[in-house]
């Protein structure tokens, strides 16, 4: 027999939502564990909260404070206790060892609105019990204005800026498409790297690169002293509208993937893309331009498109060499945007089609928020003093 144990949130955290943003997921897993923890009592004691039963095993007792450590910081739960003692709830030991679980799992479940039978599932795995899936879904909902206030806070300074797009499955009007994520990195000036927003747009038309970029903007991004992208068209128009002042570098993995759709013959592949990688391998700008310029000589014969694409984009890769050599191999590709989305799209493949685009962005910004959060506390990315 399971005993449901619904609650209502209280008002005061919609207010800690509105001014604190992400330091109430705090608050959430507080919540959603205490209340796992007293559908454990309501089990234990083999009766619901004042009910009267033949079956009851006992009486409760009230609640003992309990503070615990948490990556959210210090929660303090509240402990049901029994009267005859030899009652102490498992949910509070598993659901810590499974908070970042718990509130990606939340999520989940709001955002595809799963049945009472999986919600219970989830719950049971992370913390042992089974609790109402209205009261998961009423806890969880808080998600949004939490994770709106993260991709709507206030921004500074950040030399380096990076940006990239993947796509996900949501069904709209009907049918699956593939929709755009825009994903913006920065580093800060203290060399940490930081996600700056995010987007799920219908495409990576200018339009929407172009919104997503103005909105950074207005939530003051500056002092940017270079931007990494591809060479997308949309991505390329809406930088120089937003941002045409400001060095680019191109991504040099991606003009390497470029450059072998110029060269005629497959087997000359691994040599263009030796020469290549030579010019970008290169000690400072000067010897690359000058490795640069004997090969689109070299190919002037042979591969004549590929000489030419060659002298109308690789200069665009090289604009790294302008800073220090220790930050090159890191301003010079999109790479480490690209793990951020596989990372993503491991930790959210419980959704294989997203019901709606405000589903696949919850989702989405949940996982960001936290993996941003892990960069913010973890180790430097750039270290700037020094450097040269």
């Amino acid at each position: 027999m399971t005993y449901r144990n619904d609650f209502t949130l209280p008002a005061e955290l919609m207010e800690q939502v509105q001014e604190q943003g992400l330091d109430v997921l705090s608050e959430l897993i507080r919540i959603v564990i205490n209340a796992a923890m007293q559908a454990e009592r309501s089990e234990h004691l083999q009766a619901a909260p004042y009910q009267h039963t033949e079956e009851r095993q006992g009486y409760a007792n009230g609640y003992k404070p309990k503070t615990m450590r948490t990556r959210v910081g210090d929660i303090t739960f509240a402990v049901p206790q029994v009267r005859a003692g030899g009652f102490y709830p498992q949910a509070l030991e598993k659901g810590l060892r499974s908070e970042r679980a718990l509130t990606l799992a939340l999520a989940e479940m709001y955002v595809q609105g799963v049945s009472t039978r999986k919600v219970k599932a989830i719950t049971e795995q992370l913390c042992g019990v089974s609790i109402a899936s209205s009261a998961v879904s009423q806890a969880a909902s808080q998600l949004d204005g939490e994770l709106a206030k993260w991709r709507e806070r206030a921004l500074g300074e950040y030399p380096f800026l990076f940006l990239d797009a993947y796509y996900e499955q949501v069904r709209e009007d009907g049918q699956v498409r593939h929709l755009a994520v825009l994903v913006a990195v920065g580093v800060t000036p203290a060399g940490k790297r930081e996600i700056l927003g995010v987007s799920v747009s219908l495409s990576e038309h200018e339009v929407h690169w172009r919104a997503f970029l103005e909105s950074l903007k207005q939530r003051g991004l500056g002092g940017v002293q270079l931007i990494t992208s591809d060479d997308h068209a949309g991505l390329r128009a809406a930088r120089l509208a937003v941002f045409g002042g400001l060095p680019w570098q191109r991504c040099q993995f991606h003009l390497q993937q470029n450059a072998q759709g110029y060269v005629p013959h497959r087997d000359m592949q691994t040599e263009v893309a030796a020469d290549i990688r030579m010019i970008f391998e290169a000690p400072d700008r000067t010897t690359a331009e000058t490795y640069l310029a004997r090969t689109i000589e070299k190919y002037k014969q042979s591969a004549s498109r590929l000489s030419e694409w060659m002298a109308a984009n690789i200069s665009e890769g090289l604009t790294c060499f302008a800073f220090p050599v220790a930050f090159r191999k890191l301003l010079r590709t999109t790479n480490g945007v690209e793990r951020l989305h596989r990372e993503v799209r491991r930790r959210a493949r419980v959704v294989s089609i997203f019901p709606n685009s405000a589903s696949c962005l919850r989702l989405v910004s949940a996982v960001l928020a936290e993996i941003s959060e892990e960069w913010l506390t973890g180790r430097t990315y750039m270290i700037f003093e020094g450097a040269t």
